[in-house]
């Protein structure tokens, strides 16, 4: 092409910056210049409307004339600011005359009914979150936990290593009564996922459920503290067992009670099982809120 190295550095240039974009996307060209006053009115307005229409595949992209005297002089700029759409290598319209914002909105609406425009990718968490909300919701309520785990399922599917859709997955699978299934699934995560926050979770929802007990045997534990009230052992596997049957309030004042009596018998185990089902529950529950403040008024009261 007869070109010199500075012009074919320019072309290379605006081939990766602008042309192969604009293959899928509606590319703004702006060609401007650093003294140019009414550019620099222009200049935050493009960035705006570049920026509001980035989810429907429109890019913008500046072009100094003063830097690229060879690239202006092929689109035969007299003026600037230039602006140009452009499509798959082409200009497909001159943006020029639209100085505002909602004349240049207008002129891309009809350019994105024109031409066929890639939008950006849908972000599959606009479509799992809201699932994942309302399985927590779910959770929460009384015979709910079929319907969670059918909305858990479904967030999994889109986003198969969600933490937020696992932890919600296995702690239904614990209310559901399926703990061996709650179990597989937590033990066969990478140690990656089983550090996020979510799964903390399920975990507690699992090991707390693994102390479940057939009720013969669960008032014999109590017949046991009852004869021994100074038994802390005795005292937290009833408390164990009562939050397996999900009697969170006997749990709850079983553990209390031997922190009351003695905060720090078995290295804390009695305040860490508390504090795991305060994480288990969620932290903004009121009754993890209420419970807390029992803590707190016999550690610091």
């Amino acid at each position: 092409m007869g070109l010199t190295t500075e012009e074919q550095k320019a072309v290379d240039a605006f081939r990766k910056d602008i042309v192969e974009p604009s293959m899928d996307k509606l590319v703004i060209v702006d060609f401007w210049a650093d003294w140019c006053g009414p550019c620099k009115e222009l200049t935050p307005i493009l960035e705006k409307v570049a920026a509001d229409y980035a989810d429907k595949g429109v890019l913008l992209a500046k072009v100094d004339v003063d830097e690229n005297k060879f690239i202006a002089s092929q689109f035969q700029i007299r003026s600037i600011p230039t602006v140009y759409a452009m499509f798959q290598g082409q200009p497909v319209a001159d943006l020029s005359p639209a100085r505002t914002e909602p004349q240049i909105t207008e002129m891309l609406d009809r350019l994105l009914e024109q031409f066929p425009v890639q939008g950006a990718p849908l972000d599959p968490m606009a479509d799992v979150e809201p699932l994942i909300a309302a399985g927590e919701e779910l959770l929460s309520a009384d015979g709910g936990a079929e319907k969670a785990y059918a909305l858990f399922t479904d967030a999994i599917a889109v986003v198969p290593e969600h933490p937020g859709a696992l932890s919600g997955l296995i702690r239904a699978l614990v209310l559901l009564d399926r703990l061996e299934e709650a179990a597989a699934i937590y033990d066969h995560l990478s140690d990656e996922v089983k550090r996020e926050p979510a799964l903390e979770r399920a975990r507690a929802a699992v090991t707390i459920a693994a102390e479940a007990v057939d009720p013969s045997e669960l008032a014999a534990m109590q017949h046991a503290v009852d004869t021994n009230p100074d038994d802390h052992q005795a005292r937290f596997d009833l408390a164990n067992a009562h939050m397996a049957a999900g009697n969170r309030d006997a749990a709850a004042d079983g553990l209390l009670h031997i922190i009351a009596s003695d905060r720090e018998w078995n290295g804390g185990a009695a305040r860490a099982r508390l504090l795991e089902i305060f994480e288990m529950i969620g932290l903004s529950d009121p009754w993890v809120s209420a419970t807390r403040r029992k803590l707190s008024a016999i550690l610091f009261g």
